[in-house]
């Protein structure tokens, strides 16, 4: 089943890009909460603030 697209949607070029302490404290609430490392690593990969992604 396809996923219907809302008049909300932003496309990914609209996107400002994320403040590095504002990224900072979004990796020290997920790794608080995060069960485990991978999780941790899956959570912030997902919202596009895992280490990989700050050094591009």
């Amino acid at each position: 089943m396809a996923v219907k697209g809302s008049a909300n949607d932003i496309a990914d070029d609209d996107l400002e890009p994320l403040a590095d302490e504002t990224a900072r404290q979004a990796q020290r609430v997920v790794a608080a909460y995060a069960e485990d490392a991978d999780e941790c690593r899956m959570l912030l990969s997902m919202l596009g603030i895992g280490p990989n992604a700050r050094g591009e």
